[in-house]
């Protein structure tokens, strides 16, 4: 199964049966008896799965399998693939990742006559790998795997809020591991947050927009869409911030958002910061949790005279940085001990970090979040590090680890 014959008999089918082109060709060539997808929903904490074309009724809300201690939350956090062999003549079960820069967008889960022979585990990979891809470039044309996120109904601020974030909330590179989780409230609250790649720079962002509904979500679109323009034309942090607060500023309702900009050189490492009235981030350095408390400038928005400054940010290889919201702080979580929670977490990737810390907000809440829950954790390596692994992140400077072309690379 090469993977240009995969992706262009991906390409050849409708996008919605590209899925079946990938489970065809893994019948025929593994003799497979049954072949599915299982995507992971907004939350992480769950997938849908997602069948043959004809299988799959998108006006049915999607089938939740809750994850919690479950194999498919086994693969997904190890990053590694799962073989189970019932014996007795069983039909043998392999579960891969289905992972591209450390985004984990699913399961591909087969059920076989008999155990794969390593050449066989190593197909099975390649074409998980190619599937990511194939996800990636077919939901810009259809609406199944949003609907395949969606294991609960979601309002219209929340579906404008979810639009706002970035496609994919984990991404590896070289010098570090990025990734974010958002818990809307009840009453969505206008968080969001955002990174983007360049040639030379990384840059974040945790925005929180005043109020709830629609309103909070709209001054939201405002504020993210301000600073998305300003950094793509080029602008430096200052000029995003000046231009994201004069866009509220004009509109003269007297809203703020308060946010959070943060740039990393990919070149000598330096970190640049601007905090518009946020709660301060976490470091994590050698096992120990300090909050940085850099400088505070006004919230964006408001209408009297300000600018704001760009401060150093002391960041440093093997840092894990976490930016928050408000709501990771207020009410019952003020009973969860966030510093220690990020100590007990540092050994999983950003990506379950991030969610392990929503999940323990959520539960000391039981379920019902009076303000919205945002995290983003990044993972700085350093400059030093010149390949990862385009899947799991994996150091391949690190001969102590296998390599993906058996696909038993953890995801750290």
């Amino acid at each position: 199964m090469a993977l240009a014959e995969t992706l262009e008999a991906a390409e050849a089918a409708a996008p919605v049966e590209s899925l079946d082109v990938v489970a065809r060709m893994l019948k025929d060539h593994l003799g497979a008896v049954s072949v599915s997808f299982l995507i992971t929903d907004f939350t992480g904490s769950s997938v849908v799965r997602l069948g043959a074309a004809g299988s799959v009724e998108t006006g049915e809300p999607a089938r939740r399998i809750s994850l919690r201690g479950t194999l498919y939350d086994d693969v997904i956090r190890t990053q590694r693939p799962s073989v189970e062999d019932g014996g007795g003549g069983a039909l043998v079960r392999v579960v891969a990742p289905v992972t591209n820069r450390g985004d984990a967008i699913g399961l591909l889960e087969l059920f076989l006559p008999e155990a794969p022979e390593p050449e066989e585990m190593r197909e099975i990979g390649e074409a998980a790998h190619a599937l990511a891809y194939i996800v990636i470039a077919n939901r810009s044309f259809t609406d199944l795997y949003q609907w395949g996120r969606r294991t609960i109904p979601l309002s219209l601020a929340a579906e404008i809020q979810h639009r706002l974030l970035p496609a994919s909330l984990a991404c590896e590179a070289a010098q570090f591991a990025v990734a974010g989780a958002l818990e809307p409230a009840d009453h969505v609250g206008g968080d969001t947050f955002d990174y983007v790649i360049d040639r030379d720079t990384v840059q974040l962002s945790v925005t929180d927009a005043m109020g709830h509904d629609v309103n909070a979500a709209l001054l939201a679109t405002l504020l993210v869409s301000a600073l998305r323009r300003a950094r793509r034309a080029g602008a430096g942090l200052k000029e995003q911030a000046r231009q994201a607060d004069q866009a509220l500023r004009e509109r003269g309702r007297q809203e703020y958002v308060t946010g959070q900009l943060l740039r990393i050189s990919l070149v000598d490492g330096r970190a640049e910061f601007v905090n518009a009235g946020h709660p301060w981030p976490l470091r994590m350095r050698e096992g120990q949790v300090r909050e940085i408390t850099p400088e505070v400038d006004m919230p964006f928005g408001f209408d009297v005279p300000h600018t704001y400054r760009v401060q150093a940010l002391d960041l440093r290889p093997g840092d894990r940085l976490v930016m928050l919201t408000d709501g990771m702080l207020e009410r019952n979580a003020n009973s969860l001990d966030l510093s220690e929670l990020i100590v007990r977490t540092r050994a999983l990737h950003p990506r379950e970090a991030a969610r392990a810390l929503i999940a323990a907000v959520v539960d000391v809440n039981r379920g019902h979040l009076q303000d919205d829950a945002t995290v983003m954790c990044l993972d700085w390596h350093g400059v030093g590090y010149s390949q990862r692994d385009a899947a799991t992140g994996a150091d391949l400077s690190d001969t102590s680890r296998p390599s993906r072309t058996m696909w038993t690379t953890p995801g750290r």
